[in-house]
């Protein structure tokens, strides 16, 4: 059988994970073993961190409504609370987002939330 060679494919690859490598340190930018080793971690945070980021949010909007919420006279919890038990159902982005630029649609939200726990 003839050998193959393989060197235009072994450079386009090494290209790509130079291309991949600019703007690191040092030898991490442009020699390919450390490259490779680095965009390879590099892409295993960025997917980990686009999860992570959902959660972060999530954090966020509880905060905020949380703060809200005790400026209406309730916890979070007893305010999300009666909220599912008057049957509103309004996702926390949206209350959060009600939260920091309509105070007085979220005091309703609370009035309605305290009245269904009574």
């Amino acid at each position: 059988m003839a050998r193959v060679k393989s060197s235009t494919s072994l450079h386009k690859r090494h290209k790509k994970i130079l291309k991949l490598a600019k703007g690191y340190f040092g030898s991490k930018s442009r020699l390919y073993r450390p490259a490779n080793e680095q965009v390879m971690k590099s892409l295993s945070y960025s997917y980990a961190h686009r999860k992570k980021r959902q959660g972060d949010f999530r954090k966020l909007w509880i905060t905020r409504i949380n703060a809200a919420a005790r400026i209406n006279g309730l916890s979070y919890s007893r305010f999300i609370n009666g909220l599912k038990v008057a049957g509103v159902e309004v996702n926390r982005k949206i209350l959060a987002d009600l939260a920091v630029t309509d105070a007085n649609g979220f005091k309703q939200l609370t009035d309605i939330a305290k009245k269904s726990l009574n």
